[in-house]
């Protein structure tokens, strides 16, 4: 279901990021800088296709890492809302720990994201904090909290008889 993206996929990476229902939540950058976490031996852009299309992407930083931690960044659906964030979130969670041997898996979340924030929770994350008012958005013209979510491998571990169910 998870595949390495390409320079092809960077236009549909740009549609889902550039929303405006995400611009508060994802980056949305150039194709010049999603070209350079594919390029980075430390990162990987992920095309996430459930049913043969795409239908997510997330990147995932700091691969190889000598303190075993691995970043989930950009984790964004075509379609939001369908049911379908709890399966992808699984499989970028085990890729990280069973594929890139990660002893800790982290993300941040802006303290606007209460459906990634629950998502997260749901997940086996834990919140380990809270910058307030951390990021300004011009756009928007305010500020915003961010959030940290941790997963350790033995929390990914215990979680086995639930990613055994289908």
């Amino acid at each position: 279901m998870l595949r390495q993206g390409s320079r092809d996929d960077l236009t549909f990476i740009r549609s889902i990021a550039g929303r405006a229902e995400n611009a508060a939540f994802i980056t949305d950058e150039d194709e010049t800088a999603l070209q350079t976490y594919s390029n980075a031996p430390d990162c990987e852009i992920l095309i996430w296709q459930p049913a043969g299309h795409p239908a997510g992407f997330a990147i995932i930083c700091e691969i190889g890492d000598p303190s075993g931690r691995v970043e989930l960044m950009r984790l964004a659906l075509a379609d939001a809302g369908q049911g379908l964030g709890a399966v992808f979130l699984r499989a970028l969670i085990d890729r990280a720990f069973k594929d890139h041997s990660a002893k800790r898996v982290w993300l941040d979340c802006s303290g606007e994201n209460l459906r990634g924030q629950r998502a997260y929770a749901r997940a086996g994350f834990t919140l380990e904090g809270r910058l307030r008012q951390h990021d300004y958005l011009a756009e928007f013209g305010r500020y915003q909290d961010t959030l940290y979510f941790g997963m350790l491998r033995d929390e990914w571990l215990a979680l086995e008889p639930l990613r055994a169910r289908p």
